[in-house]
């Protein structure tokens, strides 16, 4: 009986061999099946039959293996085995490194910077600035693997990730904490020539004190406090000259800090303010070749009385005091409430462009408005002298949040944002434009958000100057000032994280979250 089972057809190269295999298997198979079948008997011809099957299985099953066999040897050989992915960094872990390599300050850098917490994986995108950045937890982004035939992606370098960590940790994100009485206030207002009468709550009457003492504590950063003396903030200023533009909330920052290096001056003599006109004062502190400035634009671009007694906002000129600030060490900008007045609190009449007048809607001069300002920065300022910040929205709590009679921050429950979105966009999207100095987005909006209890509200002045009659006092509705800030307070947290900022260098805006 023949060895059943033909081998297949091999490629041509292979051909003569599996010929010449094919045949010598089966004359083997020939040897085997051939037995003399008249013998058997009929028990032993079932055997027979039993084993034949048998031989010819074998016979086709070597067959099988000597085709696959060489079929197999005209491929490459290919290992398939699984190469290991490297264990991902448990998430505790990885918190712990940034926390350790975003600790805010160092050694040899602490008696000449403000002791600030930089705590969370942030300046804010600018800087902190790097900023710096940024809004709660970590702002690190979880690595997606990648599998590419098999191969696993390699690592990122180590120092790389510790840089990531340092500019992850946001100082602007964190809650508020009651401080020791040792802490705050960092001035006294009695001690301090340089308030307004606007935000001097307790010398109009605020019977509590509590929202001076609150201190504002960063997330993570190992636990670093944001703060310092004011002879830190001297030293910080020292030969360098500081310049606040915008509205009254600029000059509410302006007269924070200017308070907060008037009471650290250990010779009081030799500090000198100058009011160079109306819309420009300048505190200086002469034993430290310290000055900080305050230039009233609350647009940033010019706002222009004509002949005819008609106020025109000109979108694509500047305040021509503007020019003055070139050569500055720091500038800080603002703008944002004025562009939300209406009706009879508008401050302008109408609109120019090219010295025409112009019809657009408050957002597309409010872009307008603040393009001009960032090409001004872009072709005035020198980025190896000058460090520039734009100081996001301070928020009004009024409405729904309301801030009548209000002495703590506010610790849980919804806050209700006012200034329009798209306006906060057109912000970022400008300062994002400016390309030769980086801009730090102060990002102080979500923190001030939370302190309900900081404005003056009826412990104020009214137009006439004079601090509110009992009264008036009972009318909050009329009389309430929810917009700008008692001081000592909130303000002189801005300046800690103003001065924070300065002690690192520039890095992306911090947008708002």
């Amino acid at each position: 009986m023949p060895c059943s089972g033909e081998p297949q057809p091999a490629d041509p190269p292979n051909r003569r061999v599996r010929e010449e295999i094919t045949v010598s298997l089966t004359m083997e198979c020939s040897v085997v099946v051939k037995p003399s079948l008249a013998v058997a008997a009929p028990s032993s011809r079932q055997r027979w039959a039993l084993a034949t099957s048998l031989s010819a299985l074998l016979c086709l099953s070597l067959i099988l293996s000597v085709g696959l066999f060489l079929g197999s040897a005209s491929r490459p050989l290919r290992p398939h085995f699984t190469v290991p992915r490297p264990q991902a960094e448990a998430p505790w872990e990885r918190y712990a490194k940034l926390a350790q390599a975003a600790a805010f300050g160092s050694a040899d850098s602490a008696s000449s910077t403000v002791s600030t917490a930089r705590d969370r994986s942030a300046a804010a995108v600018a800087p902190a600035p790097a900023p710096g950045p940024g809004a709660g937890g970590l702002d690190v982004d979880e690595e997606e693997e990648e599998d590419h035939d098999g191969v696993s992606p390699a690592p990122a370098p180590a120092p790389a990730e510790e840089e990531e960590g340092e500019r992850s940790c946001d100082l602007f994100e964190g809650r508020w904490v009651r401080d020791e009485p040792a802490g705050h206030p960092l001035y006294e207002a009695a001690e301090c020539p340089l308030l307004s009468d606007q935000v001097t709550c307790r010398r109009n009457g605020r019977p509590d004190s509590g929202y001076e003492q609150w201190r504002w504590q960063p997330n993570g950063c190992g636990g670093a406090r944001l703060g310092g003396s004011g002879r830190e903030a001297l030293e910080q200023c020292r030969n360098r000259r500081m310049v606040f533009v915008g509205d009254s909330l600029n000059r509410n920052m302006w007269e924070s800090l200017a308070c907060i290096l008037y009471a650290a001056v250990p010779d009081r003599s030799r500090t000198r303010v100058d009011d160079v006109a109306s819309d420009h004062r300048i505190f200086r502190a002469m034993e430290y070749n310290c000055s900080v400035e305050f230039l009233w634009s609350p647009f940033l671009v010019k706002l222009e009385s004509k002949q005819d007694g008609s106020r025109a906002l000109e979108l694509d000129q500047l305040p021509a005091a503007l020019q003055q600030l070139r050569g500055a060490d720091v500038l800080v900008f603002n703008t944002g409430h004025w562009w939300t007045h209406t009706g009879k609190l508008r401050a302008w009449d109408h609109l120019e462009r090219d010295g025409k007048l112009v019809e657009m809607e408050g957002e597309e001069a409010f872009d307008a408005a603040l393009r001009t300002w960032a090409r001004w920065v872009d072709h005035n300022v020198d980025a190896a002298k000058t460090r520039v910040f734009f100081r996001s929205v301070s928020p009004e709590h009024k409405s729904e949040n309301w801030c009548y009679n209000q002495t703590t921050p506010i610790t849980n429950g919804k806050m209700v944002p006012w200034f329009p979105k798209s306006l906060v966009s057109i912000v970022e999207r400008n300062i994002r434009s400016v390309r030769a100095a980086p801009v730090t987005y102060l990002n102080i909006t979500r923190l001030s958000e939370l302190r309900i209890d900081a404005h003056p509200s009826v412990y104020t002045v009214s137009r006439e100057g004079k601090p509110l009659s009992a009264e008036q006092r009972q009318q909050p509705l009329v009389y309430a000032d929810c917009s700008h800030w008692c001081l000592p307070g909130l303000p002189d947290t801005w300046n800690l994280l103003l001065l924070a900022s300065l002690a690192t260098s520039p890095a992306t805006v911090h947008l708002l979250g």
